[in-house]
């Protein structure tokens, strides 16, 4: 059940990487326009999905809530993919928004800038120095973008159970790697990862639930999930509006049963 998940820079050969994996343990690869189009579908325009994944904080602090929406459909979408595990995910901090899953392999890679430079010269058609130039534009709005959202360092190695660089290892080889460590025991399917994936996946489905219900739209919760039971937390204006909550997440299917206990009204807070 294992879910691989590929972090790197812009242009890194991690789309190759991914297809290689597949091909040899047999996974889906799922790239961010996948789980984009996914999460389309909830009515939100597929450009606005991919300009939340991209833009550095200083555009998005003036929409945080449109950033906070597009975020939770985002998960959401991805863990309905990934939630019958043997998958790649090849997309922008797939790790994150897989924290607390213990059957996920979390990878890095690391290429030099001639191998990442070819790529964008060939791709974008750019001369040598604007093909840099790119690639440190795009690595830097994703770091400021991991930063203000998650408050790390995406290039912090304790992220990552694996960190590997093309400098001297080719594709075929950073597969190989990849692929051994993917069938050691603490990546393989147990009960408690399958549960924990479950959880995280049914609490991801209220949370997107809530953010695109007219009546729910405004706020910003914290959601969790425990064999059914979903926890819901965060400061809301009113009883109504706690009503809202209580009948949109139990209209989500899988919810067993509502613990609001931790929502509080903002006079309280």
């Amino acid at each position: 059940m294992a879910i691989i998940t590929i972090s790197r820079g812009s242009h890194s050969g991690g789309k190759m990487l991914a297809a290689c994996l597949a091909g040899k343990l047999g996974f889906r690869s799922i790239d961010r326009e996948v789980i984009v189009e996914k999460a389309s579908v909830y009515g939100i325009r597929q450009e606005e999905l991919i300009e939340s994944l991209e833009k550095a904080p200083s555009f998005w602090d003036r929409f945080r809530h449109k950033r906070y929406i597009y975020l939770t459909l985002i998960q959401a979408a991805l863990l309905d993919e990934l939630k019958e595990g043997k998958a790649i995910y090849h997309g922008h901090a797939g790790h994150l928004l897989l924290k607390g899953v213990d059957c996920v392999l979390r990878t890095r890679i690391i290429a030099p800038m001639a191998f990442r430079r070819a790529i964008v010269r060939d791709k974008l058609k750019l001369e040598d120095k604007e093909a840099v130039a790119y690639i440190h534009k795009m690595d830097n709005e994703r770091k400021k973008w991991t930063q203000y959202l998650y408050g790390v360092d995406w290039e912090d190695p304790t992220l990552y159970d694996l960190l590997l660089n093309l400098e001297c290892l080719d594709i075929e080889g950073a597969c190989d790697i990849i692929s051994a460590a993917a069938n050691r025991p603490c990546f393989k399917e147990t009960p408690e990862a399958l549960e924990a994936l479950t959880d995280l996946h049914l609490a991801s489905k209220v949370r997107a639930n809530l953010a695109v219900n007219p009546s729910t739209a405004n706020l910003e919760v914290e959601v969790s999930s425990r064999k059914g039971i979903v926890s819901i937390s965060g400061s809301l204006g009113s009883t109504a509006e706690m009503k809202d909550v209580e009948s949109v997440a139990l209209r989500v299917e899988g919810v067993k049963d509502l613990n609001l206990d931790e929502l509080v009204f903002f006079q309280d807070v």
